[in-house]
């Protein structure tokens, strides 16, 4: 049924576009240095703060503050490809949380979400899919997405040595799940077919599979949202994962949204109005969804 597919790792390479809402920020620069070893103290941290059974966490309201994380190597070798990590005051042991950014790269956006991850009690760390680079419009976020899928495999490699970084952190429980939006949307659900141990798979209106024999290789419950004014993916193609998954055997908790279109959820302020009663269902199901998963 799903013609507009989001494959594992050998078929991602050779996708070429996808509609997508852009947003933009400033890159930053990876500083020229070796990796330090993960540590849990000398770091900034973020205050718990969980949200209310009706709030939202305030970044996708438009709400979010100065950042209280720090940019991090995670990429030995790397100097370029810097991610986000925002961590929970307190001792922990605290389960671990990848977020994958859009096709525009990693914005002070998707940098407030994981502080807002970390109010929640997560080890947050948001991943660099494009080496410090952001678009700032959308052929330049189009072309550092297309240069991304071209090479699929480094992408998966990226995530895993973002799961081992988070890991090895004395302060994380060893659960670690992956969510993403749009372009991340489909990586997160790449990278739970394809990449090492981890324990959740959080997917938002992504490129999907409605193959149940790929689907087979996932190990653990899939979250997803979509809307129905969406065309990539369509309900058609939700349609099909979820068959595709319950053929699988594989659990899952997804859910299609009304009167809402591509990009609502990260973004809720664009449309409070319409996005708001929406947007604070998809927060309490993927507060549930982690829980069960992650904690």
């Amino acid at each position: 049924m799903n013609r507009n597919l989001c494959l594992p790792v050998t078929a991602l390479i050779a996708a070429t576009s996808l509609t997508l809402g852009a947003c933009t920020g400033p890159s930053d620069e990876a500083a020229d240095a070796e990796l330090p070893a993960p540590t849990a103290a000398a770091e900034p941290r973020v205050p718990l703060a969980p949200t209310g059974p009706d709030e939202m966490p305030p970044a996708i309201l438009g709400n979010g503050g100065e950042l209280l994380g720090a940019d991090v190597g995670y990429l030995d070798g790397d100097r370029e490809t810097m991610g986000y990590l925002a961590v929970p005051e307190g001792q922990g042991p605290f389960p671990a949380l990848i977020i994958i950014h859009e096709w525009s790269g990693l914005v002070d956006r998707v940098r407030q979400v994981a502080d807002d991850f970390a109010a929640e009690g997560y080890v947050t760390l948001a991943a660099d899919l494009y080496k410090g680079r952001v678009g700032g419009s959308s052929e330049e976020s189009m072309a550092l997405m297309q240069e991304a899928m071209a090479s699929m495999p480094a992408v998966v490699a990226n995530l895993n040595a973002a799961t081992a970084y988070l890991k090895a952190r004395p302060d994380v429980s060893g659960r670690v799940g992956a969510m993403g939006w749009c372009f991340g949307g489909g990586v997160a659900l790449s990278f739970g077919l394809d990449g090492e141990d981890h324990d959740a798979t959080a997917i938002f209106y992504g490129r999907l599979v409605d193959d149940p024999a790929v689907l087979a290789g996932m190990d653990h419950e899939v979250y997803g949202t979509f809307a129905r004014l969406d065309s990539g993916p369509s309900v058609e193609q939700v349609e099909g994962f979820e068959a595709a998954l319950r053929s699988a055997g594989i659990e899952n908790d997804l859910h299609i949204y009304d009167e809402v279109n591509h990009g609502f959820w990260l973004r809720v302020d664009a449309d409070p109005g319409l996005r708001s009663e929406a947007g604070l269902h998809v927060w309490q199901r993927l507060k549930a969804y982690l829980d069960r998963t992650l904690r």
